[in-house]
């Protein structure tokens, strides 16, 4: 297809935000939401962009993530309000792993008032938020150091981790299939994360809505692993059936 001037200007919105509504696309472009809808919909035909429930997103890989900088701005305001929900349901003076990724970042960030936490992350981005708290404790783990999102992966973070058992483990993921499996793109970061799972009490996914039905190559787990799930909207079909069947209890933090 040959977009047209609004489409063009359309498709720069969405890739220079990573992920943007319906309602702030028609706002931004001047036109209605039907027009928006419209684009969207011939644009997704043409595989240039990504819809899903109430938005649309830059298409993604099935072999690489996007850059740290693109996630981070992808549904900020989303990850913003899960964030606040986990540090809600977090109590004082427990202990918790954080893992790599934004949304556990923006957890992170939320987490700055509590007291007593013991967190191990291999976030090194987690570790350097939640390391001005002078009322909990950080450990980092060891191993190698990824330069594109500071995240530590490979075997010795796999050793490291496996000396802890802590109450709540908090991850995050790349993509949730309609199969119900939970999905990345670095087989070592999944190690990492597999490992993370089997050494928590609880596991807590944080995960917004863009991550369902985001395709990607390296199976994580699967639903049945998961204790609860946070996420910024209602999960499209059929992820509400598959979260019951599983036993997940999930909480979505709806705007205030």
């Amino acid at each position: 297809m040959n977009p047209n001037p609004r489409q063009l200007t359309l498709l720069k919105v969405v890739q220079a935000q990573g992920s943007v509504t319906v309602e702030q696309l028609a706002e931004t472009l001047g036109v209605t939401l039907q027009t928006v809808r419209r684009d969207v919909q011939r644009l997704a035909d043409e595989e240039l962009l990504i819809r899903f429930h109430g938005g649309v997103r830059v298409p993604s890989s099935t072999i690489e993530n996007m850059a740290h900088q693109q996630r981070e701005n992808l549904n900020a305001e989303g990850k913003y309000r899960i964030a606040q929900a986990v540090a809600a349901a977090v109590p004082n003076n427990c202990s918790l792993i954080l893992n790599i990724g934004t949304t556990t970042e923006a957890i992170a960030k939320a987490l700055m008032q509590h007291s007593g936490l013991q967190v191990i992350t291999n976030n090194l981005n987690v570790a350097s938020i939640l390391s001005a708290n002078a009322k909990s404790e950080v450990i980092v783990v060891g191993g190698v150091v990824r330069g594109r999102d500071r995240g530590i992966v490979g075997e010795a973070a796999v050793d490291f981790i496996r000396q802890f058992k802590v109450d709540i483990a908090v991850i995050g993921i790349s993509g949730i299939e309609a199969d119900g499996s939970l999905r990345d793109y670095d087989y070592r970061e999944v190690k990492v994360a597999q490992t993370i799972m089997s050494h928590a009490r609880e596991v807590w996914l944080a995960a917004d809505n863009s991550k369902f039905n985001r395709p990607a190559m390296v199976e994580v787990a699967t639903l049945s692993q998961i204790d609860r799930l946070f996420t910024d909207a209602p999960p499209p079909d059929p992820f509400p059936a598959l979260l019951t069947d599983a036993l997940v209890q999930y909480d979505v933090a709806v705007p205030a």
